[in-house]
């Protein structure tokens, strides 16, 4: 990996999303501007980057209907989470209100996930899809890995 980019992911906490799809592109909108720590990256799912993250962790990156975070990339605690086991994680370290989804790991992770795979399997008739992955604004450039 280029150290430029070892450099901007180090210790922070990447997400992988689906660039195409209209929700997965609403959540790093949501994110961004809440990201008041500074502590997350992006990386969509059709990027070779991502594709090569997943391989570590023995996932099948093609599998366009799962989020995936990976937390402190690079450290020893590095972790992967995914579905709602991902999405809560993204809201827990959001901090302040959105704390608050702690509430839902009261539920069984399962039920969640079934949840989880009913919106994914749904969600671009439910939220549209771009025929490509949307560029991130000016911004937020430096936030993002590979797109």
């Amino acid at each position: 990996m280029e150290p430029e980019i070892q450099k901007k992911l180090y210790g922070h906490h990447l997400l992988l999303y689906d660039g195409v799809c209209g929700l997965c592109n609403g959540l790093t909108k949501f994110v961004l501007p809440r990201d008041k720590r500074d502590i997350f990256r992006f990386a969509s799912l059709q990027s070779q980057f991502a594709q090569d993250v997943l391989k570590r962790y023995g996932r099948d990156a093609s599998d366009l209907d799962t989020f995936y975070a990976v937390s402190n990339y690079g450290l020893p605690e590095e972790a992967i989470k995914e579905r709602a086991d991902a999405a809560l994680f993204v809201l827990d370290q959001l901090g302040g209100i959105y704390s608050l989804s702690r509430i839902y790991r009261l539920l069984p992770l399962s039920l969640l996930n079934r949840v989880y795979d009913l919106v994914a399997k749904n969600r671009y008739k439910m939220f549209g899809k771009y025929e490509t992955c949307l560029l991130p604004n000016a911004t937020y450039a430096n936030k993002f890995i590979d797109v």
